[in-house]
């Protein structure tokens, strides 16, 4: 953590700020309020050790000042009166705790230890709130397919440890929860799950996210930046789509595997930070690594525990399974008194070859509650590919026109995509040219 200490005494301040370095925090000193406020400007803090007497200065109203400026900042108070008014007073102005002078690095490693927890605690809620709000049904970790199986029994037997995982399938099989669910099940389990798209930016800002970077590194670097490193430590950082991860950057997340170093963009300075990695790709590395689109010692780091998660084609076990938890799910989440698949539509689905795996399939399912007029769903609920005489109507090579293929196509990459940028990529055409042809195509 970023720890500022505002004492006007030189030498309190001197001697604090030492024993919390080696603790391992950094440090920002200042002799009053105005240059505390100063330095909370050029670059924001996580705590700050105040001191209620500041030679002319009221500690308690530089307080107010400090988080009017900052409303995060955590403030402990220093103070040679230890007495119960004072302490309630700053308390009641937003102070996080009081310390009594003289006090002994025991104190001080103590509060911040509390600091630190506080802070797990609150992650842990937004984390929480984040899985709320995005109302995804839970994916339900078991199988009736042997492949399966011993997947699961290899992760979560895996996720009580702190080693790396690589977790590959195409696209849409449940890797992303699998990754949470290993999280959930790890002695990491009450710091936070920090996720990474490792395609969804440029190299420069990926590398900015990932690490953070320091005011003025680059262009809109306008205030300092943590990055997703250090908001995991303690935690798991999930880096989805690895393969896509650029060769630049790398060697910078090898040396964080192997080292658990690294540093922000535009600093020098070598950071430290304990975080549990799991990986995720769709790609198949190996062959990455041969076309040099990977580095080797990277691959071989990452594929300490490697989980591979079959296509749903490849689980008609659990398929039908899958397909009524979401129908119950997506029943009471919308409102609607829909209990059952009827025998035509459990024959389609175990008839359709999936391509976009479970993620289609809950998006199918969320479809056909929503359009279902009774208690069951229904074939014509569905799109027109579960009905028996779409298979050969619309297909390459079929006595269709190009429009109609390319209609059909786009169509059934949207129903398989997470969002309208993942759905582009795959067509290979931009966001905006492919909103502009489902405009034109009907597809809204």
């Amino acid at each position: 953590m970023r720890v500022l200490i505002v004492d006007d005494e030189p030498g309190i301040r001197k001697t604090t700020g030492i024993a919390v370095e080696t603790m391992g925090h950094e440090v920002l000193l200042a002799p009053n309020g105005l240059r505390a406020l100063k330095l909370l400007e050029e670059a924001p803090c996580d705590v700050c050790f105040l001191d209620v007497n500041l030679g002319n200065e009221d500690g308690l109203v530089v307080l107010e000042r400090l988080l009017q400026a900052q409303p995060t900042l955590v403030v402990i108070m220093f103070t040679a009166f230890a007495n119960i008014s004072t302490a309630v007073e700053a308390m009641r102005r937003g102070a996080f705790d009081f310390i009594p002078k003289p006090f002994t690095p025991d104190q001080i490693r103590q509060v911040l230890d509390k600091v630190a927890r506080a802070r797990k605690l609150e992650q842990r809620v937004q984390q929480l709130e984040s899985q709320l709000v995005e109302q995804t049904p839970q994916i339900d970790f078991s199988s009736d397919e042997p492949a399966v199986q011993r997947v699961l029994q290899m992760a979560f037997k895996a996720a009580e440890t702190s080693a790396t995982i690589l977790v590959l399938g195409p696209s849409g099989t449940g890797k992303s929860m699998l990754a949470r669910e290993i999280h959930r099940r790890s002695t990491q389990k009450d710091s936070a799950f920090v996720t990474v798209n490792c395609p969804s930016l440029s190299r420069e800002l990926l590398e900015s996210e990932l690490f953070g970077h320091v005011k003025g590194s680059f262009t809109g670097a306008v205030s300092d930046t943590l990055g997703k490193v250090a908001a995991a430590d303690g935690g798991t950082l999930f880096l989805d789509e690895i393969g896509e991860l650029p060769r630049e950057i790398q060697p910078k997340l090898l040396r964080l595997l192997q080292e658990r170093e690294y540093e922000r963009v535009g600093e020098s300075k070598i950071r430290r930070a304990s975080v549990r990695v799991i990986a995720a790709t769709n790609r198949n590395l190996a062959e990455e690594v041969k076309n040099g689109r990977f580095r080797e010692d990277l691959f071989y780091r990452l594929n300490v525990i490697s989980l591979s998660l079959p296509g749903l084609k490849d689980r008609p076990a659990d398929l039908l399974r899958i397909a009524e938890n979401y129908c119950a799910f997506f029943a009471v989440a919308l409102g609607k008194k829909v209990k059952a698949l009827s025998p035509g539509v459990r024959e389609a689905f175990v008839r359709y070859a999936w391509p976009g795996n479970i993620r289609e399939l809950r998006n199918v399912i969320e479809r056909a509650v929503i359009l279902a007029a009774s208690e069951v769903i229904e074939l014509s609920d569905l799109h027109e590919e579960f009905l028996p005489q779409a298979d050969s109507s619309i297909a390459v090579g079929a006595r269709v026109t190009i429009d109609e293929l390319e209609t059909e196509h786009i169509r059934r990459t949207l129903a398989c995509s997470r969002n309208l940028e993942e759905a582009a990529r795959t067509l290979g055409i931009d966001p905006a040219t492919l909103y502009r042809k489902r405009q034109k195509l009907g597809l809204l």
